[in-house]
């Protein structure tokens, strides 16, 4: 067994900008409150880090996403700085998809002039939720209005692909909130949506809450409940559930995050980023000291690294492959792997089909109607199946 995509040039780059206004009660990422002059610090290393990156990829980069964090807390000069370099060290391609991640509110016509003028082509906006009890109680800043306007506000200066976040499972929420929710954002019109489970994470607010009994949430019976509410709410108004938490009007797709699910490789920059490059993947330190110390010494801010083995690259195609409507095909799992599918997981693949949760058709498996409610079980019979001995 192999992987042929480890020998693969990775074409496209993730950048981590670590810094928000505050930090949401259920967030446990790399995120920070900092002033500005840190902010400015963190935008030069980020350069540098560009500059020891370029030589990664002698091909054009065909998607970049900006994560955080925040984004657009960056002003006008700083984001203008960072994406002046990112083309100063890297080609992009003419048609290269660029995201930008910004919070409802965090949006100006400045910030989004120097956005397009360097060819930031998608945003995608945090709105969570349309209640405003429910932004309050979920620690966000921003109202149902600033919502409205940052999405009007893109359009207005040019942006056509803009996706909205939401949230379900979230603290006393109901499926009339959900339904809500949906109503506005087919109102606004945006053609992606990603609709995220709540999952309570160690270390965050909620956890503590949830420990101490101070966090009533709706429990799983609702939970899926509201699930089964997007995903057949957002269907009804033309946008294909083409991946677990994400729904796309046709050609709408976000093509950076297909690159996850196809199990392709990718660049990352920033603190905190993770990246896989020719069968490794690695992820930069999560400490804003660590990262200049690191970056001032010249070195790439790496705090760990693991080459991945053809077999788990095998299990991480078939896991995160499933999460896709579109699923695993047979062909190109051997053209890759150089192995049959149904041959390595015979015994996976036989089980999730008798338990009626994939169907394997056409050469292709892929998850049944039922399974997307339940599709971590799917995922989690191609943990170890080949690396656990």
């Amino acid at each position: 067994m192999d992987d042929r995509m480890h020998s693969s040039t990775p074409t496209s780059l993730y950048v981590h900008i670590p810094f928000c206004k505050s930090r949401c009660f259920y967030c446990d990422f790399t995120t920070y409150v900092a002033p500005r002059p840190e902010v400015d610090a963190y935008v030069k290393f980020l350069q540098r880090e560009f500059e020891m990156l370029g030589s990664e990829t002698n091909q054009p980069l065909k998607t970049v996403f900006f994560g955080g964090g925040t984004p657009t807390y960056l002003d006008a000069r700083q984001l203008d700085e960072v994406l002046r370099s990112m083309h100063q060290y890297f080609r992009i391609a003419s048609d290269a998809e660029i995201t930008v991640e910004a919070n409802p509110g965090t949006v100006d016509a400045e910030k989004l002039t120097v956005l397009r003028q360097w060819g930031v082509n998608r945003l995608s906006f945090g709105a969570q939720t349309f209640d405003e009890n429910l932004l309050m109680a979920i620690g966000r800043t921003h109202d149902t209005d600033a919502v409205r306007t940052s999405v009007e506000l893109a359009k207005q200066s040019g942006f056509s692909r803009i996706n909205l976040d939401l949230m379900f499972g979230l603290p006393e929420q109901t499926i009339e909130s959900v339904e809500r929710a949906i109503a506005e954002v087919v109102r606004l019109g945006v053609r992606h949506v990603s609709a995220y489970w709540l999952k309570v994470e160690p270390g965050t607010p909620f956890h503590r809450w949830q420990d101490a009994g101070l966090l009533t949430l709706p429990g799983e019976d609702t939970e899926a409940d509201m699930y089964d509410v997007v995903r057949k709410s957002l269907s009804g108004y033309g946008l294909v559930h083409y991946e677990v938490s994400n729904f796309a009007v046709p050609g709408e797709e976000a093509l950076h995050n297909l690159v996850y699910w196809r199990n392709e490789p990718y660049l990352a920059a920033g603190v905190g980023a993770h990246g896989y490059v020719r069968g490794v993947r690695y992820e930069n330190v999560t400490r804003l000291t660590d990262y200049a110390r690191m970056i001032s010494e010249g070195k790439r801010p790496i705090a760990d690294d693991h080459q991945v083995s053809p077999q788990e690259s095998a299990e991480d195609t078939m896991m995160l492959g499933l999460r896709l409507k579109d699923g695993v095909s047979a062909a190109e799992f051997l053209a890759r792997h150089g192995v049959p599918m149904d041959t390595v997981f015979a015994d996976e693949l036989e089980r999730l089909v008798t338990q009626g949760l994939i169907e394997y058709r056409d050469g292709v498996v892929r998850l049944t109607e039922k399974a997307w409610p339940i599709a971590n079980l799917v995922f989690e019979e191609f943990v170890g199946a080949l690396t656990s001995d």
